[in-house]
């Protein structure tokens, strides 16, 4: 199978779809792999180790989607590269479709079959959102803290305080992969965390791991408005597989904050779990409501671009060297955890939860494969 890797344009964007590392893998099992030049640089990975790889640089991305039979990406295809597109290639990204009308209608209209990171599954686990929902979580409080700051509109609290201060406190909406980490490093830098969930399961183990680091809570609407309402930081870290993330605060809310209190809103790539969440960009990250400070960074994890590229192939280079060894349909029908990951197939929707979150009828995955 010939695999293209084209730069990503999102702004701010550095991180790469395939390490030479996995282009070394998928070349060791027989396949092409074409890069676009300059594709790895913004994660530290030169044309030349691709070279070195056995991989082809192509001048353009043009050469990329034109040639490859399957599009290995990042981030979600822009609207210049969803016009790329066609009917018989395989799309392997992370693509958050149920925010994303025009994404979705795009796709659609190509007649890719794409499949997302975000909603492969393996257990009760997510194999290849739990790498950058990790590293989201650890950039949160890191991003929070300097939003705190006075310079940059926040109250000017400093995270762990000082002797005869108190700590900022810190409120963590969701006790998942996103939420463990984020209250891990925002209790080491000295803070005074809580974690929020409504899994009383959850909320066990979280407290028999980490009981005495920080504390938890059930998140029932009076506890998160009680607690918002004293926080100098509040991180959403809430996710339901494909679907929107909820609102679990308000414009109202905000209201009853502390003035200059920062937001940080991790499952923006979902829509936002705060009613006055937008996407920002690395470029211009924070903007103010009713005097409370937003932090909507759409891609946080590209910030740390190195990082998050090897960890993001490490998960994902056994799921494209399958669907490069035994294509797309065999590798769908082997594995029921990568078959979740279907999210269009010749102009057809294939996940539950973008259909209910933009209303558009869904042809199970299964039918799909046999289309």
């Amino acid at each position: 199978m010939l695999i293209g890797c084209p730069k990503e344009i999102k702004p701010q964007e550095f991180r790469v779809g395939i390490t030479p590392a996995a282009a070394a893998e998928a070349v060791a099992h027989g396949h092409s792999v074409l890069m676009e030049r300059g594709a790895g640089a913004g994660a530290g990975f030169p044309d030349a180790d691709y070279e070195a790889a056995g991989a082809t640089i192509a001048a353009t991305a043009e050469e990329v989607f034109e040639t490859a039979e399957m599009i290995v990406k990042v981030k979600e295809p822009q609207a210049v590269e969803r016009a790329r597109l066609r009917e018989g290639q395989v799309l392997f990204t992370y693509l958050h479709l149920a925010p994303d009308p025009d994404q979705t209608r795009d796709l659609l209209s190509s007649g890719v079959t794409a499949i997302a990171y975000e909603t492969v599954i393996e257990g009760n686990a997510l194999p290849l959102l739990a790498p950058m929902s990790e590293v989201a979580g650890k950039l949160a409080p890191q991003m929070g803290a300097w939003t705190l700051q006075k310079a940059n509109g926040g109250r000017g609290v400093l995270m762990g305080g000082v002797p005869g201060v108190g700590p900022a406190q810190v409120v963590v909406i969701g006790g998942g992969v996103v939420g463990t980490h984020a209250a891990r490093v925002a209790a080491g830098m000295g803070a005074d965390v809580t974690v929020l969930d409504r899994s009383l399961p959850r909320l066990r183990y979280l407290d028999d791991v980490f009981g005495g680091v920080f504390r938890t809570r059930y998140a029932s609407a009076g506890n998160t408005a009680e607690l918002v309402a004293t926080a100098d930081m509040v991180i959403g870290a809430v996710l339901i597989p494909g679907a929107a993330a909820p609102k679990l605060v308000t414009r109202a809310q905000l209201s009853t904050m502390k003035p200059g209190a920062a937001i940080v809103d991790v499952a923006i790539d979902q829509g936002g779990c705060f009613e006055t969440s937008k996407p920002t960009t690395h470029e211009d990250p924070v903007y103010e409501v009713d005097g409370i400070m937003h932090y909507c960074v759409a891609n946080m994890p590209g910030a740390v671009a190195r990082t998050s590229t090897i960890a993001l192939g490490n998960a994902t280079m056994p799921y494209m060297l399958a669907l490069a060894d035994k294509g797309w349909k065999q590798a769908l029908s082997e594995d029921e955890g990568l078959l979740a990951g279907l999210n269009t197939h010749a102009g057809r929707l294939t996940n539950y939860a973008v259909g209910r979150a933009l209303g558009i009828d869904v042809l199970s995955p299964g039918l799909a494969l046999k289309s």
